[in-house]
């Protein structure tokens, strides 16, 4: 077992063994217990009663974080000529339909969302190949297939995320970075807390949520206490 650095020592003697915090002493604590010399993201991990496998136990939706996530985040619009402009004007990175068809079909996909419209998923249904392992494939349910496009790029430019519980009945995601304050990171990691609590399935018996930890890209894990949160 390899040694402890300096600053992995300091961060576990911040942490005590066993504690469940509230949310407002983890999003002080993961800023204290990370010592990277980049902009860390904080993540948030949910462990779900759920049965991923059953379709009516999925939980899947978005979530809209109040501070952002403080990712710069490239939005391509595929979208009829009609569109283009309102979506270039909302902030869309790029704009288009048949151009940028043919350079994915190419191999490019140097983006972090897609957002079309319904009468456009045709032309990108040979793309799913491409697309889908990659988590680009627009879909409705996550907000990306609309009729108002320059309304959805908006949206993901300010902090808008999609998440999906994975089969191990986890949801994971970016809830943030270091650098935002504590206030802001609670603030962000309540909002998605309570966007899962309203997603509930109906047929989920016992405990819905199980666990939740709030971490960075490269600290342990603090873990949180359900009950305050629930309260």
């Amino acid at each position: 077992m390899g040694k402890l650095t300096k600053n992995q020592k300091l961060a576990a003697a911040k942490i005590e063994a066993g504690k469940a915090y509230s949310l407002a002493e983890a999003a002080a604590l993961v800023k204290e217990i990370t010592f990277t010399k980049f902009d860390a993201s904080v993540d948030i991990d949910m462990r779900l009663g759920v049965d991923p496998r059953k379709a009516n136990q999925m939980v899947r939706g978005t979530a809209s974080l109040p501070h952002g996530t403080g990712k710069v985040v490239r939005v391509l619009a595929l979208c009829t000529a009609d569109q283009e402009a309102a979506a270039k004007e909302a902030g869309a990175d790029y704009v288009g339909l048949d151009e940028y068809v043919e350079k994915i079909k190419g191999g490019w996909t140097d983006v972090d969302v897609i957002i079309t419209m319904p009468s456009c998923m045709g032309k990108l249904g040979p793309l799913g190949r491409i697309l889908g392992p990659r988590g680009l494939m627009p879909n409705p349910k996550s907000g990306t297939v609309t009729m108002d496009v320059a309304k959805a790029v908006k949206e993901v430019k300010q902090g808008k995320i999609d998440f999906k519980v994975d089969k191990g009945g986890i949801v994971h995601t970016s809830i943030g970075k270091v650098s935002f304050s504590p206030e802001a990171i609670a603030e962000n990691a309540r909002e998605f807390i309570q966007t899962i609590i309203k997603l509930k399935p109906a047929t989920a018996k016992g405990t819905y949520i199980k666990s939740i930890y709030l971490s960075s890209t490269m600290s342990a894990g603090i873990k949180l206490d359900t009950k305050a949160i629930d309260a």
